[in-house]
């Protein structure tokens, strides 16, 4: 089980501010892996570049958080993305948490309850990690 809250504060601390960070990153670095793509794709890559952007983002999140539970942006804010029994993410739960981040995105709704629950929940959960169960900390030193 991920450390308690209340008995161990310092696991929580800063964790809404570091997932905008971290999404902020991550977005950036998707965005420049989809330029380096394009030409690749005959530049045709340009005409459906949401798409891409979609696809190529969905791919990134769930290589990342299967190797390591934490995307880049996360990493450089050292935190990470733990199950309920606080072990990493495999590949089944990667993909399952990209697929509950794609339909928060999909949803403005449904985001904005995941913002809420990040900014107002004890272990700063959204919504798919309140479904999946898992928690988002900093890392252990």
């Amino acid at each position: 089980m991920p450390p308690d809250p209340d008995l161990h504060p310092q696991f929580y601390e800063g964790i809404p501010a570091k997932r905008l960070f971290a999404w902020l990153i991550d977005a950036g670095l998707i965005f420049v892996l989809c330029l380096v793509i394009v030409p690749f794709t005959a530049f045709t890559g340009l005409f459906f570049f949401p798409l891409l952007m979609l696809v190529t983002g969905f791919a990134y999140r769930v290589i990342t958080l299967a190797n390591g539970s934490a995307t880049w942006g996360m990493r450089l804010m050292s935190m990470e993305i733990r199950t309920r029994d606080d072990e990493a993410l495999d590949l089944g739960t990667a993909f399952l948490h990209t697929l509950g981040y794609s339909i928060s995105i999909a949803f403005a709704v449904v985001q904005l309850i995941s913002i809420v629950l990040i900014c107002t929940t004890a272990r700063a959960q959204g919504l798919t990690d309140m479904v999946l169960g898992t928690v988002p900390m900093n890392r252990r030193r």
